[in-house]
């Protein structure tokens, strides 16, 4: 045992604490389900805590996801490595909880006045616009998940859109809609 844990102590560790944050009805819980799902195929350890306001639809949610090579003991993210802002209370509430050198992205299309800080890596990008140019602006989320996919691959594009494709079964054309969205955010990001 001594030599296990020896062996792990030397190991680095990696995890990703993410929070993506909105109003109801932005697709939050979905962001935080599919990045967990997508985890799991890429074979990491992984826990999704969503929380939903008062209000649900409309009112204000935020979703918590820990993707880690090694155990999980707490669900809890207080201070993410990376955050989704989809509107403005969203960016004030957590703007100033993202580690240090941790990714913010913030939806432009929503949010006016854009992030302070100068520690963390920002991507301020009109994710509802665009959403909106391919049909729905309810694929915003996806968007954004393309997004933080590529700049900080979390986890791997293969997994989530496996992950995506589960969870859109017998849905076509919800599927494509939210694969191309998707892919927008994905394509607009170097990496």
């Amino acid at each position: 045992m001594k030599k296990y844990l020896k062996k792990k102590a030397h190991q680095k560790r990696q995890c990703e604490e993410i929070l993506c944050a909105g109003f109801g009805g932005q697709g939050i819980m979905f962001m935080g389900k599919l990045l967990a799902e997508a985890a799991l195929y890429d074979g990491k350890n992984v826990t999704w805590m969503p929380s939903y306001g008062a209000e649900v639809r409309g009112g204000t949610a935020h979703s918590m996801i820990k993707i880690s090579d090694d155990y999980i003991a707490n669900p809890v993210v207080m201070r993410p490595s990376i955050c989704v802002a989809m509107n403005y209370p969203s960016l004030v509430k957590y703007e100033n909880q993202v580690s240090e050198g941790g990714l913010l992205i913030a939806n432009k299309s929503l949010i006016e006045k854009g992030p302070k800080r100068k520690d963390i890596d920002m991507l301020t990008l009109p994710l509802t616009d665009i959403a909106s140019r391919l049909g729905n602006v309810k694929a915003a989320n996806m968007v954004a998940l393309g997004v933080l996919v590529k700049r900080r691959r979390a986890v791997s594009r293969s997994s989530l859109l496996e992950a995506l494709k589960e969870t859109m079964k017998n849905k076509e054309d919800l599927l494509a809609l939210n694969k191309k969205a998707f892919e927008a955010g994905y394509g607009m990001v170097r990496s």
